[in-house]
């Protein structure tokens, strides 16, 4: 089941993010934050955008999130976003799942665009986002040291709904006014 994030799923996430932190360079983290540290992040993210988990019998097995792109004004309809999978269950569509429904969810919304950072090399990362239609627009070279190295990371973007130049589009709409207006309902389970 896919739904929302609570901060009841906190601990969940923070154990399934920790080994990018602490023995990966998929994240530029270098501290793994607490179950306190998620709970906080995930009710920053739902104040605007959507944070989803899939779980199996209440287990979460992998999240994903969308983010503000940039803070000014003119991002506003573009979000950064993210996917994690617990260890070991890589490769089962759980990445795939979480994506799909996100991608929804910022279309209706109103998000445009949305684009990923990936640590290299990460052929996993990378063909998850190139399935789901990211395209690569650039490698900003050694813009990350960690575990002793300079490391890459190549952006991919992915066009969620056509832009068309001209007339300003309406703003995004915060995600806790589409979940009021019952605009989830056929994506999210109540």
């Amino acid at each position: 089941m896919i739904r929302l994030a609570t901060s009841a799923d906190a601990a969940a996430i923070a154990a399934i993010y920790a080994p990018s932190v602490a023995e990966r360079a998929t994240s530029f983290e270098l501290v793994p934050p607490d179950a306190a540290q998620i709970a906080q992040r995930i009710d920053n993210v739902v104040s605007r955008w959507p944070w989803l988990v899939e779980t199996e019998q209440d287990a979460v097995l992998g999240y994903c999130y969308a983010g503000e792109f940039a803070e000014r004004a003119a991002y506003r309809w573009s979000v950064t976003v993210s996917a994690y999978v617990r260890d070991g269950l890589h490769r089962r569509g759980i990445g795939r799942r979480l994506y799909t429904v996100l991608f929804e969810l910022l279309r209706r919304q109103g998000a445009f665009n949305a684009y990923a950072g990936i640590t290299l090399p990460n052929e996993a990362s990378v063909g998850l986002h190139q399935a789901m239609g990211f395209e690569p627009i650039g490698i900003y070279p050694r813009v990350g040291f960690k575990f002793g190295r300079w490391h890459d990371v190549v952006w991919l973007g992915k066009e969620l709904q056509p832009a068309l130049d001209g007339a300003e589009p309406a703003a995004p709409r915060p995600l806790p006014d589409l979940l009021t207006a019952g605009d989830t309902a056929d994506l999210l389970p109540r």
